[in-house]
């Protein structure tokens, strides 16, 4: 084997996987280029827009910040992962709100949106935009992402006090 060359084993959306990879590669290239996920996008590279953001040992974080083979071992849950039933119900408020249209931001604007709503299920307009400010979108303008989640957080809320 190459000297640069190195076996990678990580779990992407529960199914155990290995490649082999450069020692330079960095997660969102293996991730797209050695296991075929396509959900996390390659943007700028450089850790600002959020298209790579995926869920790694439980938190999100920014793929193209990461080279591959020092998440050996890891667990990582991408874009795919979140509907493998349909839609998921903070996708379809981004559907249905037009929240997305070119699709490049979707993983970090729902990951983003996600992990706030585990930690505050009834953010208001400030928490949201400061949740996503790590992700840029060149569509929406922002405003219809953030009334998405806004609107699912209070569906979500009105749901369970009718519980």
């Amino acid at each position: 084997m190459d000297d640069d060359l190195t076996a990678l084993e990580i779990t992407v959306n529960g199914k155990r996987r290995s490649a082999t990879v450069d020692r330079r590669e960095l997660l969102i290239e293996a991730l797209r280029n050695r296991f075929g996920v396509t959900g996390p996008k390659i943007g700028c590279l450089t850790g600002d827009c959020g298209a790579c953001t995926v869920r790694l040992d439980g938190l999100i974080t920014k793929s193209c910040l990461r080279i591959a083979v020092a998440e050996d071992g890891a667990e990582i849950e991408t874009l795919e992962s979140m509907s493998t039933n349909g839609l998921t119900g903070l996708q379809e408020s981004f559907w249905d709100n037009n929240a997305f249209q070119c699709g490049y931001c979707l993983s970090g604007m729902l990951f983003a949106a996600e992990d706030l709503l585990d930690h505050n299920p009834t953010p208001d307009e400030d928490e949201i935009r400061q949740a996503i400010s790590g992700n840029l979108c060149r569509c929406t303008g922002y405003d219809a992402i953030v009334t998405a989640i806004k609107r699912y957080a209070e569906r979500v809320a009105e749901s369970d006090r009718r519980q």
